[in-house]
């Protein structure tokens, strides 16, 4: 043993010395040679992305060339990216170290800019695609068009890993999905206009490429069609549509006339035609006629049964594909750059053929977007098959409608939808020609699950729901450059916390297609388990934390979360939480003094806790924010479950 010694100990020397001769540049390789770390997690996630080597620094100055092609918006998110990144001055000359060059993949400049930073070129590019490369003291974005351009944009800014440094990537990506995005489409208080300019700012983040403004209680989107919108609501409407085209979003205006239109009558078809030029002049070019929530049964005027014959669902679809057919072809068709009418069918949640699919299948322009819900108007899951089926029902793939995280049906009163998008299948994309989420009231809070959408419908053979429900929460955070990591790492797991409590997912009937807490019920679980063998302290010590976690989550959250859009949305369910994590913790102490034979402080703690859940269960949702209105739920069958039954085992 002490020979092992003395020869261990002659090695150490000889390496110490050597390490002392060595000259610093030779130190300075090797740190530059070591092996770079994983590549950073990216919402939506690329469909090709490998480590080229270190990071890249940035300086002070930085020389960006943009070659012809690149729009305003792109011009400057580079810029901004670069100055959070810790560039100072940005100039187009020679002379920094750092060249950031942006374009399309057809200017040759840009191709070799993309070699020359260790980037692939791929042999072929779809459109909205994209390839970057950073390394080698360059960085280069070439995008197939300008959506391309700018999300490869997108892409830099989530590769600022800290200040004057950028993530030395080689990135190859485009989306799956030709439509991903948003329907403003709940009913209840529709979403206000800030909040609809924010969204529209977040769906550039995440690449979503489509917002479709159908608020259901928006009079003059339903029953007030046929009016023309006052002039300080079209004002409103023509800022939104310059927001959207400047985060590279279509914005789809919808009309919805189902309720009241008379389909054989010149006078309502000219009214509807109106409407829709008047946002047409606005810049909009995308158009949808959901025809969802009506009947079918009757007629709004006696010159539809002359024209159409008794009510039927089947004369109800001859005169829908008449009208559809119309605004297609004398109204798109006649005007430049517009793209395919969508429309919402009255049926539009099963894959059942019937009388009215079969109409709108054989009569319906082959170009209209049919809408579906899936296989229920609240589907528990979508998959592939499902999609198969219904794509042969109407004759055409198509775009669906996605009822989540939507919160305007009985079942989900009292509840934030913070489940992450899951359920639906890998390989949708091959059958499907976009998919849209239909959000909460609570707008910011809707990102939660938006972010899933948006990372699913870019790249869903790519999708980990656990991976992009972290990455929301980071990005609710304010992670990113100039970010004190500790501190959002501590808000990051109390958002996660937070987002268990508000984890049932429930669908039109009685049972939910995501449960409610499921992270703090596999804790309890494991609680029930040690403290049933015998290990009650173990059990306490194991599960303190936790409570704690969730006591102190609702302060963290208000003071962390860098958008206050998030915090004004969840107020209710945060004060909430903060009384049911005290009852949580008060229930612990009490189940400690217990065993230490303290019978009357244990039936204190249990008052306590008792109290704070009852104060709990009276706090209420914003008035006038959600319908239906109603008490809010926490963790409702887990943690309330858990504390009554502490209580009654006393």
């Amino acid at each position: 043993m002490r020979s092992r010694s003395s020869t261990l100990a002659g090695v150490t020397v000889l390496f110490t010395l050597l390490a002392l001769l060595l000259p610093a540049t030779a130190s300075a390789t090797a740190a530059t040679a070591a092996a770079p770390g994983p590549p950073p997690v990216l919402t939506p996630h690329p469909r090709e992305m490998s480590r080229i080597g270190a990071d890249v620094h940035v300086p002070a100055r930085v020389r960006l060339v943009v070659a012809d092609g690149v729009d305003r918006p792109t011009r400057e998110l580079v810029t901004s990216v670069l100055r959070h990144a810790g560039a100072s001055r940005i100039q187009d000359g020679p002379g920094p170290k750092l060249t950031v060059t942006v374009g399309r993949i057809t200017d040759t400049r840009v191709v070799r800019a993309l070699r020359a930073a260790g980037g692939r070129v791929p042999g072929e590019l779809p459109a909205e695609g994209y390839a970057l490369a950073a390394g080698h003291g360059s960085v280069a974005l070439a995008g197939a068009d300008s959506d391309g351009t700018y999300y490869a944009a997108q892409t830099l800014r989530q590769l600022v890993s800290g200040h004057r440094t950028i993530a030395s990537v080689s990135v190859a990506d485009h989306p799956l999905m030709p439509l991903r995005g948003v329907i403003e489409g709940f009913y209840g208080s529709p979403w206000t206009h800030a909040e609809r300019m924010d969204q529209l700012a977040f769906y550039g983040d995440v690449k979503m490429n489509t917002y479709i403004y159908a608020p259901k209680d928006d009079p003059y989107h339903r029953e007030k069609w046929r009016e023309p919108y006052p002039a300080a609501k079209l004002a409103e409407l023509g800022e939104l549509v310059r927001q959207a085209t400047d985060h590279h979003v279509r914005f789809t205006f919808a009309v919805s006339p189902g309720n009241s239109i008379c389909y054989s009558d010149p006078a309502d078809i000219a009214a509807l035609e109106a409407k829709l030029d008047a946002v047409y002049d606005l810049g909009v070019r995308s158009f949808s006629m959901p025809l969802d929530d009506i009947s079918y049964t009757r007629w709004n005027c006696e010159a539809d049964r002359a024209t159409y014959g008794d009510p039927s669902s089947q004369a109800a679809a001859e005169a829908q594909s008449d009208l559809l057919n119309a605004v297609q072809k004398e109204f798109l068709d006649e005007r430049a750059d517009t793209r395919p009418l969508q429309m919402v069918p009255t049926e539009y949640g099963d894959v059942t053929d019937t009388a009215y699919k079969r109409v709108l299948r054989e009569r319906l322009d082959a170009r209209v977007e049919v809408m579906w819900t899936g296989t229920d108007v609240v589907p528990p899951h979508i998959t592939v098959a499902d999609a198969e089926r219904v794509a042969a029902v109407w004759g055409r793939k198509v775009f669906v409608w996605d009822n989540y995280p939507v919160n305007d049906y009985g079942q989900a009163e009292g509840r934030l939808l913070l489940a992450p998008y899951d359920a639906r299948e890998p390989g949708l994309h091959r059958q499907l020609s976009g998919l849209v989420l239909n959000p909460m009231n609570q707008a910011a809070a809707s990102k939660v699950a938006l972010f899933g959408g948006a990372d699913f419908a870019w790249n869903d053979t790519g999708y980990d729901a656990t991976r992009t429900w972290e990455a929301a929460a980071r990005y609710l955070a304010g992670d990113g450059p100039g970010a004190h990591a500790d501190r959002t790492a501590a808000t990051v797991r109390s958002l996660l916390a937070f987002f268990d409590t508000q984890h049932l997912a429930p669908t039109f009937g009685a049972e939910p297609w995501q449960s409610q807490a499921p992270e703090l019920a596999a804790r309890l679980d494991r609680f029930r388990t040690a403290w049933e063998a015998g290990h009650e302290r173990t059990a306490l010590r194991s599960l303190r934390p936790y409570a704690r976690l969730l006591a102190t989550a609702p302060e963290r959250i208000r003071a962390g979360v860098a958008d206050p859009g998030f915090v004004a949305d969840s107020a209710p369910w945060l004060d909430a939480l903060s009384l049911w994590g005290s009852a949580f913790e008060r229930t612990l102490d009490a189940l400690g003094a217990r065993l230490d034979g303290h019978d009357a402080e244990a039936a204190r703690w249990f008052a306590e806790a008792a109290a704070d859940a009852k104060l709990a269960g009276g706090i209420r949702t914003i008035p006038g924010e959600t319908r239906p209105e109603g008490p809010v739920r926490i963790a409702d069958g887990v943690l309330d479950t858990f504390i009554a039954e502490a209580a009654e085992a006393a």
